[in-house]
C-alpha cells in the first residue's frame, strides 16, 4: 500500500516540476529546432500592404454587455484602423444590456471621426450569452475574414492589415494578437501575461498557439462552425477547431490588442476560477487533440500545457497528502512535506499581508498558488454542473478566457 501511495506521490511531484519548469525549457528547445520558418516566426510573416483590391473583406464583431464605460474609445479605435473602408463591416452586438451602452454608440457613431466607419448596431432585448450572439452575428457574415475583439480593448492601427496578410497563405485559418494590460492588478498579473505570451510564441513556432486572446483575433469564416450554447472559453474552443480542421495559428505580436479595464484581485480570482472551468470543458471537448498519432505537435503542447494545468491544482493535492502519510516512516518524504507545507505557507503569507509581496520569491509563489486553487474550483465546479457558459458583466480581465 505504502508503495503505490509513493509512486503516486512521485509521480505527482514529477509532473508539477514538469509542468511548470520542464515544459517551457523542451518547447523552447523544439522551437529551436525547428529550422524552418514556421508560421508563428515573426520574421516569416508577410508585411502588410495597402493595396486595396488584394486586401480580404473582413467583418469585425464586437460582443457588448453593459460597456457604457468603453464603448465611445472603443468606435474611435475602429474608425481610426488603417483598412478600406468598403472592406471592413463592423458589427457591434448588444447582448440584452441594461445600461446605455447601445445610446452611447448610436451618439458616437455620428462624430466626424467615425462618418466613414462601416458599423452595424444589434441590439438583443434578451441576455442570452456570449455565445449565442456570436454564432448568430457570424452566420450573418458573408466577408473573407472575421475578427472578434473585446469592447475594452483597443487595436494598433496597423492590425487589420497585418493580420489580414498572413492570409494569403491558404494553410493560416487563425491569427492572434499580442496581448498587453493597461493597468495590471499586480506586478504578479503582469509576469503572469508575460509568461503566457511567451508560451503562444513558442506555440506558435510548432504550429498554432493553444487558443487565442479575446482581446483580438482573425479567423477564415469559412471554417467557422456554431458553438455550443454553454462553452465558457469561446477564444480556445473556436481557434482551436479550426486548427483541428488542420489549419495553422499564427501569433503575430506587431497585432497590439491592449486592454484598458483593470481588476481588483477579487476579479482576477474570479477570473481564473472561470479559466479553471473553460480548461476542464475544453480538455473533454477537444479531447481528440490528445491523440499524438494524429495531431503530432498540437496534441504534445495540449498535454503539457492545457490539460496539465488543470491537473495540476489535483496532483498538488496528492503530493501534499501523500508526503504527509508517508513523513513518519520516510526522510524523504517527511522533508517533501515539509518543502510543500513551507511553499504554501509562504503563499498563504503574501496573500493575507500584500505588503510582502514586494518580495519576487513570495509574490511568485502567492500568483502561482492563488492560481491553482482558483482552476481548482473552477474546475470542480464545471464537473459539478455548476459553472455556466453565459456572462456576467465583472472586468474584462474576467471574462478573458483560456489562458
Amino acid at each position: 500500500m505504502n508503495q503505490v501511495i509513493a509512486v503516486i506521490t512521485l509521480v505527482s511531484i514529477a509532473l508539477i516540476i514538469y509542468h511548470h519548469a520542464l515544459f517551457p525549457v523542451l518547447l523552447k528547445w523544439l522551437a529551436r529546432r525547428r529550422l524552418v520558418a514556421a508560421k508563428g516566426d515573426m520574421s516569416a510573416t508577410p508585411k502588410a500592404h495597402d493595396d486595396a483590391s488584394t486586401l480580404a473583406s473582413i467583418s469585425l464583431i464586437v460582443p457588448a454587455y453593459n460597456e457604457s464605460a468603453w464603448i465611445a474609445d472603443k468606435i474611435r479605435n475602429l474608425a481610426s484602423l488603417n483598412y478600406p473602408s468598403d472592406k471592413l463591416t463592423v458589427h457591434i452586438g448588444f447582448d440584452g444590456c441594461t445600461d446605455d451602452s447601445a445610446a452611447i454608440a448610436r451618439q458616437t457613431l455620428q462624430e466626424p471621426l467615425c462618418a466613414l466607419l462601416n458599423c452595424q448596431l444589434h441590439e438583443f432585448s434578451d441576455n442570452r450569452g456570449k455565445v449565442a450572439m456570436l454564432n448568430q452575428l457570424i452566420a450573418q457574415c458573408d466577408s473573407q475574414l472575421v475578427g472578434l475583439s473585446d469592447t475594452s480593448a483597443l487595436l494598433s492601427i496597423d492590425a487589420l492589415l497585418l493580420g489580414g496578410s498572413h492570409f494569403t497563405d491558404p494553410q493560416v485559418g487563425i491569427v492572434n494578437s499580442h496581448y498587453l494590460l493597461l493597468t495590471p492588478t499586480d506586478a504578479g498579473e503582469t509576469k503572469y501575461w508575460q509568461y503566457q505570451n511567451t508560451i503562444k510564441n513558442l506555440e506558435a513556432s510548432m504550429g498554432s498557439p493553444m487558443g487565442t486572446h479575446g482581446a483580438f483575433y482573425l479567423f477564415r469564416r469559412e471554417l467557422f462552425s456554431a458553438l455550443a450554447s454553454d462553452t465558457i472559453n469561446d477564444d480556445f474552443i473556436l481557434p482551436m477547431s479550426i486548427v483541428a480542421q488542420g489549419y495553422l495559428g499564427v501569433q503575430d505580436n506587431r497585432i497590439h490588442a491592449l486592454e484598458q479595464e483593470g481588476s481588483t484581485q477579487e476579479q482576477n480570482f474570479a477570473r481564473r476560477r472561470r479559466i479553471g472551468a473553460g480548461n476542464m470543458q475544453q480538455i473533454i471537448r477537444l479531447s481528440h487533440l490528445l491523440w499524438p498519432a494524429k495531431h503530432g505537435r498540437i496534441s504534445f503542447i495540449f498535454w503539457s500545457g492545457k490539460t496539465l494545468r488543470v491537473a495540476c491544482s489535483y496532483l498538488m493535492l496528492l503530493a501534499l497528502l501523500g508526503s504527509l502519510y508517508l513523513a513518519p516512516s520516510s526522510m524523504l518524504f517527511a522533508g517533501l512535506a515539509a518543502l510543500q507545507l513551507s511553499c504554501y505557507g509562504v503563499a498563504i503569507l503574501g496573500l493575507c499581508a500584500p505588503k510582502l509581496q514586494k518580495y519576487a520569491a513570495i509574490q511568485a509563489m502567492s500568483y502561482l498558488v492563488s492560481g491553482h486553487f482558483a482552476i481548482f474550483i473552477g474546475s470542480l465546479r464545471y464537473l459539478c454542473g455548476l459553472e455556466q457558459g453565459r456572462w456576467q458583466k465583472v472586468s474584462a480581465s474576467t471574462r478573458e478566457k483560456s489562458q
